[in-house]
């Protein structure tokens, strides 16, 4: 999936005019840089469009993922993006919908098994049927 098909993907499924749909696609996985391991992040980065690359490259502070609760990823996510908590969570399922359908199924599922029960009603949505996430 190509930049622009990703962030029209996000824009529809959100409502967002084009530019609020690319902030709100740039919060979102910035927000999920900082929750997944490094090497989890290099492995989503390189199946994404190059413009959302940069976004996701993990630098020394983030190595380790940073535990984060759903709620205080989507409250990250309302503050990176300008918007309020009710758009940072549309927002949110919004890209992890678009993102399945833009990498790998295994990618996909590496990225949702690292995030804790509580991101399941986040991530849901974009398990394909009959997908069960998987816990370590």
């Amino acid at each position: 999936m190509d930049y622009h098909t990703f962030v029209d993907q996000v824009g529809q499924r959100t409502g967002a005019p084009a530019a609020q749909a690319v902030e709100l696609t740039r919060a979102v996985l910035e927000t999920l840089a900082e929750r997944l391991t490094g090497g989890e992040v290099l492995d989503l980065a390189v199946q994404l469009p190059a413009q959302l690359q940069g976004v996701l490259k993990p630098g020394p502070d983030n190595e380790a993922a940073q535990r984060l609760a759903a709620a205080e990823f989507v409250t990250r996510v309302a503050a990176r993006a300008h918007v309020d908590e009710a758009a940072a969570h549309g927002a949110v399922r919004a890209v992890f919908i678009t993102l399945r359908e833009a990498i790998s199924g295994g990618e996909f599922d590496d990225v949702a098994v690292q995030l804790p029960r509580d991101y399941r009603e986040l991530v849901e949505p974009a398990l394909a049927p009959g997908s069960a996430l998987r816990r370590p």
